[in-house]
């Protein structure tokens, strides 16, 4: 028999719900509860084992079937791999081949890479080598020395072209009798054609003859048919002429009927025009009497106008007088009254006077007497404000002092530390002066080795141009052509001048004038003479020929 203690009960293999009672007693006890421990028989704790564990065994029957499955598959596989016969080995024979298609492949690029690679660097070097010749050919002197060669082949194409026309010139005279004799022949031959043709014309002038004399004929016929229409068309004008003189005289004899008719009616106008012309006679007459009266009747207006203006006038003469009479007797009141304004005034003024002065005496004997009091304070105050003078200029004195003592013991520190600055600075100098003279003669000595540098370059330079010098100019004396002008561009020296040679370079010397040509490079026997009198080896001879002599 087997025993469980359980936190539920399970009775016959059968679960049953936990009372809140139990679970209460299974938090609060850590021991099990006795009455609560079930016993189950072997049966029934072996079926709740399978039925736990039987998932663990179908897993694992799984698993193993799995592996013996991959087993089994690794193993045919194993077998059917050396196979040539199967799809699988037919690929794998597939794969064998492309994969050594593929080296081959490789191994040919990387053959032909290298071919690339070899021939690039070639092509590079080739084109370095370009580039230095033509940089070479950049040069002044090289440029100068192609300019001669240039003059070489155009003084040999010059003599090419002057043998051409001496050749020319021969084969010309030959050339101009034979073109003579020609000329001579086709001359003798247009003779020939020429009478040929004369006598050809002289038949077509005869024919030309017999044409004329029948058009002549045909011309005469032509005129009398034509004088006879002519003669036809005068009748026919004379008869038109005349019915148009017909027809100028019936319009004639019409213009004198409408010229009559005119007349007439011209007459009647005139009438009516003397009629009309009375009738307004008569009615300027009626308006000129109008005017006359409307006159008669301003002028009467005017006078009454005029009269009734001086009318007027006179009334406001009267009442001006009034207006001057009303306002000299107001003025002479009003003088009366300003008269006793002015004496209450002078009065009232006079009081005034007296009562303002005795205020002013008594306010100057207060203000002598508060300038006293203010006297003898401002006495009390100055002394007290001299005394605390006295007392701050003696601090002061005392501060004055300590402020020296301090002063000159700062300016002790300052002058020693400015000895131990200038000391410091001096040292700083001095160092600076090495390091500068050290500098200097590094630099002078990297002059030197520059210009030793640069005298070697030159020397180079010279020796290579040399020789491609010498090359041109054999190149050129088998070919026929003049080298003179490559023998002057070729002289030792780079600079292309006139002048001596001095450390390689050959400058040249211009006229000082306005032209700056080159100077020439002759040497004669005066110029070694100026020369010897300019530059004197013995100084015992150039005493005696300055007159120095010492005894």
């Amino acid at each position: 028999m087997s025993t469980a203690s359980v936190s539920s009960i399970v009775q016959h293999g059968r679960r049953k719900g936990s009372s809140k009672t139990v679970l209460n007693t299974d938090i609060q006890k850590d021991e099990a509860d006795l009455r609560q421990v079930v016993v189950l028989s072997k049966s029934e704790w072996q079926r709740l084992q399978d039925s736990v564990n039987g998932l663990n065994r179908q897993n694992r029957s799984a698993v193993a079937v799995a592996e013996q499955r991959e087993a089994l598959h690794m193993r045919s596989k194993e077998l059917v791999k050396h196979w040539s016969n199967t799809i699988a080995g037919q690929r794998q024979k597939k794969l064998e081949a492309k994969k050594i298609r593929d080296a081959i492949e490789e191994e040919e690029r990387k053959r032909i890479d290298l071919e690339e690679a070899e021939y690039q660097a070639q092509v590079r070097k080739e084109a370095i080598e370009k580039a230095k010749t033509q940089q070479y050919y950049q040069t002044d002197r090289v440029k100068g020395f192609h300019s001669a060669l240039l003059l070489a082949e155009v003084l040999k194409e010059r003599e090419a072209q002057i043998e051409l026309k001496r050749l020319k010139q021969n084969a010309t005279k030959e050339i101009d009798r034979g073109i003579l004799a020609e000329i001579t022949s086709r001359d003798e031959q247009a003779l020939v054609e020429e009478k040929q043709k004369n006598l050809q014309r002289k038949q077509e002038q005869q024919a030309v003859a017999e044409s004329l004399k029948q058009q002549i004929m045909d011309q005469e016929v032509k005129k009398k048919q034509e004088k006879q229409e002519i003669k036809m068309e005068a009748e026919e004008i004379e008869r038109l002429k005349n019915l148009h003189l017909w027809e100028l005289s019936m319009q004639e004899h019409k213009k004198q009927e409408e010229k009559k008719s005119l007349l007439k009616a011209n007459f009647e106008h005139m009438t009516n025009v003397e009629v009309m012309r009375a009738a307004e006679a008569q009615r300027l007459e009626e308006e000129e009497e109008k005017r006359k009266q409307l006159a008669n009747h301003k002028e009467k207006m005017k006078k009454m106008r005029k009269e009734k203006e001086e009318e007027m006038f006179r009334e406001q003469q009267k009442h001006r007088e009034k207006m001057t009479q009303k306002l000299s007797d107001e003025k002479k009141k009003l003088i009366r009254n300003e008269e006793e304004i002015i004496t209450k005034a002078l009065a009232e003024q006079e009081a005034r006077l007296v009562r303002e002065q005795r205020e002013k005496e008594e306010k100057h004997r207060a203000m002598l007497t508060s300038i006293a009091a203010h006297r003898q304070a401002m006495k009390r105050e100055n002394e007290q404000k001299v005394e605390e003078e006295r007392q701050k200029a003696l601090e002061m004195l005392s501060a004055k002092k300590e402020a020296d003592e301090i002063f000159m013991e700062k300016q002790k520190l300052k002058a020693q530390k400015a000895r131990e600055e200038g000391k410091a600075l001096q040292e700083i100098y001095i160092q600076e002066m090495a390091e500068k003279h050290s500098r200097n003669r590094h630099k002078k000595k990297e002059q030197q080795d520059f210009m030793m540098n640069n005298i070697a370059l030159i020397f180079e330079e010279e020796k290579q141009f040399q020789k491609y010098a010498r090359e041109v100019m054999e190149t050129a004396e088998k070919a026929g052509r003049n080298t003179f002008p490559l023998m002057m561009a070729a002289r030792e020296g780079i600079g292309g001048g006139l002048g001596p040679m001095f450390g390689g370079i050959r400058p040249s010397y211009l006229v000082h004038d306005e032209t700056g040509v080159q100077m020439p490079s002759f040497l004669r026997a005066t110029t070694q003479n100026i020369k010897e009198l300019n530059e004197t080896s013995d100084l015992q001879k150039s005493k005696k020929r300055l007159g120095f002599t010492y005894i």
